[in-house]
């Protein structure tokens, strides 16, 4: 049975969900700014560094679809905890393998261990950040996705100044993670044991697996659960196209230049940023379903504007338009499937696997497209499926009246 918190459990609580998204985004920033010395110190190509971004990605899905599996054998709280010591350890394989060892199946393995581990606790961090949103009453889901972007920026200034610094993978690497290794301890040691995510306070009264487990799935039966996959499902190839492809799009298919095309990712990074900080109160005041249908338009005709745009200016209001509107789909689709606490863990866990997984796997898909149709061409895919993301949002509607969460339904 879970208990009533104190204020200064629930803001310790709180606060160590927020580390963890922090250090998820850090870890990830870790590895990424230092591809370039990575491919440089072990002397391979780009498509071996696909390989290894190949390994990496099959790793973080096998971890998102197995999450559910993982919190019915462990709960959530003793999951993120060896998860984050997982990911930790694989950082720390992947600078040494480079560095130390100069051997290129070190630093796959160590990016499996990563990948995995941030993967399976994406889910899980969701699962815990989407309780404590039902514990406040009000939608503080975004802040807690635009702390894992603080992260980013913070793992991506550290690797451009160890870059700079000439200070090696290796070390960069280990000191990450170290910092995410103890944080792991304080961080879990702040979260409650709670029945609802499957880790009651006495082990005694822990059910058998095979229930837990049949609880945890129980998600994937319910029609709610694939609408609000599909409003997720959307949202995430938006924004995870917009990583991947959209400096690409304005430095090639608009003529920019390099400089061009990451100004114009930073614009995108800025808007999504920034609505996730602010966007609770307005989806508060005016509820998640007109929310979510406004930032669809807005993705969709920011997309469209990128994609046609005449001029560069007009290419960066589109990218402008584009993270305001992917900005909280993801972040408003776990929302929706926690409003029922005593349900919450198996659907936020099913709706962000659909999410996690389209987001991870959508890119790279749309890359293939590419090669026959264009770049540009292939981002009408992403307006299709924001499209289709906006005609789904009435799934989001609060599932009774007395939710208080996002509790318009407008």
């Amino acid at each position: 049975m879970d208990f009533a918190l104190t204020r200064s459990q629930y803001v310790r609580w709180r606060n160590a969900i927020f580390a963890i998204f922090l250090a998820s985004g850090v870890s990830i920033a870790t590895w990424a700014s230092r591809v370039p010395d990575i491919k440089l110190t072990l002397e391979i190509d780009n498509a071996q560094i696909g390989l290894l971004l190949l390994g990496m990605g099959i790793a973080s899905i096998l971890g998102i679809s197995t999450s559910p599996a993982v919190m019915a054998r462990t709960g959530a709280r003793r999951g993120m905890l060896a998860l984050m010591i997982t990911l930790s350890i694989g950082i720390a394989l992947i600078g040494v393998g480079t560095t130390v060892l100069a051997s290129f199946p070190v630093v796959i393995i160590g990016l499996a261990l990563f990948g995995f581990g941030n993967g399976c606790l994406d889910v899980m961090m969701n699962v815990e950040a989407t309780a404590i949103e039902q514990e406040a009453g009000k939608t503080i889901l975004p802040l807690f996705h635009a702390f894992f972007s603080f992260g980013t920026v913070i793992g991506a200034g550290a690797g451009w100044a160890a870059t700079n610094w000439h200070i090696s993978v290796a070390t960069h690497a280990l000191i990450a993670a170290a910092i995410i290794f103890v944080g792991a301890f304080v961080c879990i040691a702040n979260v409650p044991n709670r029945e609802a995510t499957l880790d009651p306070a006495e082990p005694g009264e822990k059910p058998h697996w095979r229930e837990r487990m049949h609880v945890a799935l129980s998600a994937w039966r319910e029609p709610r659960t694939y609408a609000l996959g599909v409003v997720m499902l959307g949202m995430a190839f938006a924004e995870g196209g917009a990583n991947d492809w959209l400096a690409l799009g304005v430095s090639e298919d608009h003529g920019g230049g390099t400089a061009m095309g990451a100004a114009a990712l930073t614009v995108f990074s800025v808007c999504m940023t920034a609505v996730r900080i602010f966007g609770g109160p307005l989806v508060d005041t005016f509820g998640r379903v007109l929310v979510l249908r406004i930032l669809a338009v807005a993705a969709a005709g920011g997309i469209l504007l990128f994609i046609l745009a005449p001029s560069l200016p007009l290419v960066f209001v589109g990218a402008a338009l584009w993270g305001v509107g992917a900005s909280l789909g993801f972040p408003l689709g776990m929302s929706a499937a926690a409003d029922e606490p005593e349900k919450a863990a198996a659907r936020v866990s099913a709706a962000a696997t659909i999410g996690y997984v389209a987001f991870l796997g959508g890119p790279p898909i749309l890359g293939l497209i590419s090669e026959h149709i264009g770049l540009l061409n292939t981002l009408f895919i992403l307006v299709a499926l924001v499209v289709a993301s906006g005609l789904f949002t009435g799934a989001a509607k609060p599932l009774n009246a007395d939710t208080k969460v996002g509790r318009g339904t407008k």
